[in-house]
């Protein structure tokens, strides 16, 4: 809701004779909440809602956070915009330590993220991880009741809901590299609502819809969902993009890393190099793996 009113004062200021409202709406993705994101159907529960909705003239636009958006689209569908990224890192959260390295063996951490737990696992296995799932509120709410040790959430939520504080550490992308999308937000429309790109326009923010754009280039090319451990990320300087990827099993105990720098501007094909040489590195087979124990 947060990020649907952002998109609506911006709206409201770019075109002050526009009447902008909002259609609250809750998803499958907000509803299912005993079972891991992974079992019950992947991103996709987070948006076919709002999909619907614009296809019934209900809505004309939906606003998204990117890393909850399938990597293909449905016909007829379009991301309009990409606004600018807020903090893509993962932050820990918890009410008795400082950090991961704190945790003593056998501590609970909670976390809703396949990624997360394969980057947890394999620098500290002697922690026991947890599925998280809720709403913000909710998974503090847990934590505060001593259902987990600590929780990984995104930094980017905790910032844009005002609490900050609940941060105890931030985990660097060297340690945890954030999923494809971590922290943006994208504008979906119809395809052939071409008044709304038009309109939508000023709110792309360049830099990160490239960062974005090559992140979801790799993810798309290994079948990106929440079922396999997959990290991508997009860092641009002076026009110079610098992305990093990882694929790995959920406990962490097989993974491949790799990276590439170049013009931001060639975003699709730096996120191709990637792709390719972590299939040099097995990232296939390692993803088949992760597939055979999600089925079983």
């Amino acid at each position: 809701m947060w990020q649907a009113e952002n998109v609506r004062d911006r709206l409201r200021a770019l075109y002050p004779a526009c009447d902008v409202q909002i259609l609250g709406m809750t998803t499958r993705g907000d509803q299912i909440l005993d079972r891991a994101l992974s079992k019950v159907g992947g991103k996709g529960l987070f948006v076919k809602e709002l999909e619907v909705a614009m296809e019934e003239a209900r809505a004309d636009l939906a606003v998204h956070s990117l890393k909850d958006v399938p990597m293909e689209l449905p016909e007829g569908f379009a991301l309009a915009a990409i606004l600018e990224r807020e903090d893509p890192r993962d932050a820990f959260v918890s009410n008795q330590f400082a950090s991961l390295s704190e945790l003593p063996d056998g501590a609970i951490v909670g976390t809703s993220s396949l990624r997360r737990q394969a980057l947890i696992s394999a620098r500290f296995p002697h922690l026991v991880i947890k599925p998280l799932r809720g709403n913000l509120d909710t998974r503090l709410r847990k934590l505060d009741e001593g259902e987990y040790a600590a929780i990984i959430l995104a930094a980017a939520g905790l910032k844009r809901l005002g609490l900050p504080e609940r941060i105890k550490a931030f985990l660097e992308p060297v340690e945890s590299l954030p999923a494809a999308g971590q922290g943006a937000m994208a504008i979906e429309i119809l395809s052939t609502r071409q008044d709304l790109l038009h309109a939508l326009a000023p709110l792309n923010d360049l830099p990160s819809f490239q960062a974005v754009s090559a992140e979801r280039t790799v993810s798309k090319a290994f079948g990106g969902s929440c079922q396999i451990p997959l990290a991508a990320f997009a860092q641009i300087e002076n026009g110079e993009m610098h992305l990093r990827a990882m694929v790995a099993t959920p406990d962490g105990s097989q993974s491949c890393k790799a990276e590439v720098r170049g013009n931001a501007e060639h975003f699709e094909a730096l996120g191709m190099q990637v792709v390719a040489s972590l299939r040099a590195q097995n990232a296939d087979a390692i993803l088949a793996v992760c597939r055979e124990t999600e089925q079983a």
